[in-house]
């Protein structure tokens, strides 16, 4: 019996919330179901737009589905021009997720459109199991940030030297750069002389040193080796807690190939606050390369390892020092955090 093909990718919402779309977007992870009814729920849209929605199916739900799902796309006047994001994380669901092993959402359909490059994603949603999204006003502790160091080491030993990455995987692109030709100077000026930014210490208050600083780790890690998956954008905000009250990782927009460390330090930096990350990110750092170890991952050196730590603050410090439209109490927070960590660790000292 040949393989069900999936369904043209839709361009908007109503296009999604539709039982015979369903049905179609649905059946090659479980044959035979029949969506009969989509009942929508809350929608949240900023760039992308996530809906969360229940359906009813003919004989029932299949097992191992739950009927209570979320929808990720691009499907406003805002998200649209910036679609191709989702190419990414849709490959990470298709090609990655359940490989790594890494906690996150389960994802029940992951398509691109060839045309549009629109990416759609379809998740289970954990809220009605539990979960607590996160952002930089949560609670959380050294010993929650050991355990989602647990899950980036997952995540980078599962393709540490694999094949998918060596090869160069097109949706594994390194795409720092992006960043910095989009938004640079003026943006982060904008953000250091405004409130937002009076958390940032006075010795890296300086826009033309990071956006520089920025553009030279990028030349340094475009082809760096050992290359692995990294997630790309490990703030608090991309986590949540599962019903256990276990970190996952979520929006993986920035996915690609890159050293390990922008995803370490940049995590570590900005899930604490400023006290506990000072007094906890070394054993915080050993505790990762211990975790690499265990997955059969040679581990890097410590003081390589520890210089590394300067690259990934400045990857989270620039792209926290661009960011324009989010809450300015949680750009705040987050650039007092990786300003300070980026003065700690003197960044700007060459």
């Amino acid at each position: 019996m040949p393989a069900l093909q999936l369904p043209p990718v839709p361009r908007t919402l109503s296009d999604v919330l539709t039982p015979d779309w369903l049905s179609a977007a649905l059946a090659p992870r479980f044959p035979g179901i029949e969506v009969t009814a989509v009942h929508p729920g809350p929608v949240v849209s900023r760039v992308a737009t996530n809906a969360s929605f229940t359906i009813e199916c003919r004989d029932g739900v299949p097992d191992g589905l739950s009927p209570n799902l979320w929808v990720k796309g691009y499907f406003s006047d805002t998200g649209w021009p910036l679609r191709q994001a989702g190419f990414h994380e849709v490959s990470f669901y298709r090609h990655l997720a359940a490989r790594s092993g890494v906690r996150t959402l389960r994802s029940v359909y992951a398509d691109v459109d060839a045309e549009t490059e629109h990416g759609v994603v379809i998740t289970e949603d954990v809220l009605c199991r539990g979960a607590e999204f996160l952002d930089a006003g949560s609670d959380f502790t050294p010993d929650l940030a050991a355990e989602s160091l647990t899950q980036l080491a997952l995540l980078h030993a599962s393709a540490w030297g694999a094949d998918f990455v060596t090869d160069h995987a097109p949706w594994l692109a390194p795409r720092l750069d992006e960043y910095a030709r989009r938004r640079g100077v003026p943006e982060i000026r904008s953000n250091f002389e405004s409130a937002i930014g009076a958390g940032v210490p006075d010795e890296v208050r300086d826009a033309d040193r990071l956006f520089s600083a920025y553009l030279d780790v990028h030349a340094r890690t475009a082809d760096a080796s050992p290359a692995t998956v990294i997630h790309g954008d490990t703030h608090v905000g991309n986590l949540f807690l599962d019903g256990d009250g276990r970190p996952a990782f979520v929006d993986w927009q920035l996915v690609q190939r890159g050293p390990w460390y922008l995803d370490v330090a940049y995590h570590i930096a900005s899930v604490l606050t400023v006290e506990d990350r000072r007094r906890t990110e070394k054993d915080l750092l050993r505790h990762y390369l211990d975790q690499l170890a265990a997955a059969g991952v040679p581990a890097p050196t410590w003081d390589d390892a520890w210089l590394g730590m300067r690259e990934g603050i400045i990857h989270g410090f620039f792209l926290w020092g661009i960011t324009l439209k989010v809450d300015p109490a949680i750009t705040s927070v987050l650039l007092q955090r990786l300003g300070t960590a980026a003065a700690d660790h003197e960044v700007f000292s060459g």
